[in-house]
Order: C-alpha cells, then structure tokens, then sequence
C-alpha cells in the first residue's frame, strides 16, 4: 500500500513530493497577495471616507482644496492611485 496518492502532471509523469510542495507554496503566495491587495484596497477607501468627513481647516492644514478633496472621497475603490498599477 502506498503512502501517498501518486498525482500525474499533464505531460503524463507521476508528481514529486517537491512539485506537490512547490505548488501549494505557489498557491499560498498568490493567496497572501490577494489578501494583501484586498487590505489595501480597504485601507484607501476608509482614508477616501476620513478625507470626506475633515472640516475646511483640516483640509487647509494638510494643503488639499475642498473640491480635490470631495472629487478624491467620491471614486470608486477600485479606481486606484497610478503608482499602484505599476
């Protein structure tokens, strides 16, 4: 009785321990990235909805017009910061 379960590859080969290895790593990466993207994305639409609630001497203070400041607060989340697509 095997200890394992032999997975094949496409190209017909039985799998390695190291290939069943390097595929969940891959997986658990592409995972934490997503997490991590979508962390971020929350964290730019609750400093957009902070922007939106400051007062005008807030506002004076951190050198951002009203107008840029409500058109800012207004985009969607997905509508990211340039330097973010890069």
């Amino acid at each position: 009785m095997e200890r394992f379960r032999t997975i094949t590859k496409l190209k017909g080969e039985p799998m390695t321990h190291s290939d069943t290895f390097a595929r969940t790593s891959t997986r658990r990466i592409v995972a934490v990235g997503r997490t991590l993207r979508l962390a971020s994305l929350i964290e730019l639409w609750r400093t957009r909805q902070a922007l939106a609630k400051l007062d005008s001497a807030a506002l004076d203070d951190i050198g951002v017009s009203a107008d840029a400041a409500t058109k800012e607060a207004r985009k969607p989340v997905w509508d990211v910061p340039a330097n973010w697509r890069e």
